[in-house]
């Protein structure tokens, strides 16, 4: 599923082909995404010109004078830049027209999303509920405390979780929680101050260098060129179950916690 780097990868390609663009047109092929797209999408867009885009956690937003697009790229998603000769293939169902180029949206599994919302857009309800932004300084060692006081929530679980902090998706919270040194399962709560403030630091780096590298490669994530990313070669424990530690040579152990694979060093986590 693309997470946080992969979408920002997404916004920094896309987003200067289109901004301050007038969108000429929407082209819905297939409307039947997690929620549909509204039928009146249109009406509301077209012939309007696109402000900026920005991202909130995993979501996308197309700002208008008037509302934005929210878009999301769900588990198998894509929006790319294409020329207006370019024919769509099967799995693209919705396309945003403008003046030199098209925003194609493809999506095989139809998880992600295309939605309009007026202003206020952070009152949506998909929005309205989320925890700061990972690379904010809002989120700092005192919001971690604050959030992990009295917890018996495992840690991973905690800063997966988008109430607490935006976009800290699985591969990523693996890879944060090794380089802390913090077991993915020992309880938010249990967790010294010194130890979460390494996390907040950690969390931060792992983000910060995997939207340097274009985001992670599994399997269909590619940006908005059609390109994969390479942060997969940097991975430390994600995808890693039974080989080598690259600290201490100790096998990684794999578990699941909340239906998650949750990688880890029995030796170097604690």
């Amino acid at each position: 599923m693309p997470e946080l780097p992969e979408v920002e990868t997404t916004r920094v390609g896309i987003s200067p082909h289109i901004q301050g663009q007038t969108l000429h047109q929407v082209v819905v092929r297939d409307a039947r995404l997690r929620w549909p797209v509204p039928t009146d999408l249109a009406a509301n867009v077209e012939g309007k010109p696109l402000r900026r885009v920005v991202r909130r956690g995993k979501y996308l937003l197309f700002e208008f004078d008037h509302g934005a697009i929210i878009g999301h790229l769900g588990m198998t998603g894509s929006m790319r830049i294409v020329n207006h000769e370019e024919p769509p293939a099967y799995h693209d169902h919705v396309d945003l027209v403008f003046s030199g180029v098209t925003l194609r949206y493809r999506d095989p599994r139809r998880f992600g999303c295309i939605l309009w919302q007026e202003n206020p857009v952070m009152a949506h309800v998909l929005l309205a509920s989320l925890g700061p932004e990972p690379l904010s300084d809002e989120f700092d060692v005192a919001h971690l405390l604050r959030a992990c006081k009295g917890k018996k929530q495992a840690i991973k679980s905690l800063i997966m979780d988008g109430k607490q902090v935006v976009g800290v998706g699985n591969i990523y919270a693996n890879e944060a929680l090794f380089m802390a040194g913090i077991h993915p399962h020992r309880q938010a709560g249990r967790i010294s101050a010194e130890r979460l403030d390494r996390l907040v630091v950690c969390c931060k780096q792992v983000l910060s260098a995997a939207i340097k590298q274009g985001g992670t490669t599994l399997r269909d994530f590619v940006d908005s060129e059609g390109k994969p990313g390479y942060f997969k070669q940097q991975l430390q424990v994600y995808g890693r179950a039974g080989q080598a530690c690259v600290t201490c040579d100790q096998h990684l152990t794999e578990s699941r916690l909340g239906q998650r694979s949750t990688v880890y060093c029995k030796r170097c986590q604690r």
